[in-house]
């Protein structure tokens, strides 16, 4: 999705909640939708406190939480206790792979996994909305240096 066109679902949203779009809450839209990496808040306050922008640590997170809420953005948390955000909204659902070692991030996703998902939840009578997987192990760099300690 073009991130006019996010920028746009953003405000109805806001607006739906009472809110409206400030240019903070835009810049981090904007910033968001300007990268495919996996980010942090911190990160975000310093993407936006290089190009100028004038949002408060405070509004940053204030402004996440409200983009996870309308399904713009996702977050996850990186086995370490830090949140990691990524845009959503017109991408297709994938899963993670996270190593514990370098915190490295490999997307993926699997037909198998899903029908196996949709399976199980049909023969449970439960109605699958959304879920998230997050597979947590080590990558081949880091195994590598884990057997040559």
């Amino acid at each position: 999705m073009k991130p006019e066109s996010a920028l746009k679902r953003f405000t109805a949203f806001l607006r739906e909640k009472g809110l409206r779009l400030t240019q903070p809450r835009s810049d981090i839209l904007m910033m968001a939708w300007s990268t495919h990496d996996h980010f942090t808040a911190d990160q975000m306050v310093a993407w936006l406190t290089e190009m100028d922008g004038k949002a408060s640590r405070a509004t940053v997170y204030r402004t996440l939480s409200l983009l996870v809420e309308g399904g713009f953005l996702s977050s996850m948390d990186n086995g370490q206790g830090t949140l990691l955000y990524e845009h959503i909204l017109g991408h297709a659902h994938h899963d993670h792979m996270v190593c514990l070692g370098c915190s490295r991030i490999i997307e993926f996703r699997s037909e198998e996994i899903e029908s196996l998902q949709e399976e199980l939840a049909a023969r449970h009578q439960f109605q699958l909305v959304d879920h998230t997987l997050r597979l947590e192990g080590y990558c081949a760099s880091c195994q590598r240096q884990r057997n040559d300690a």
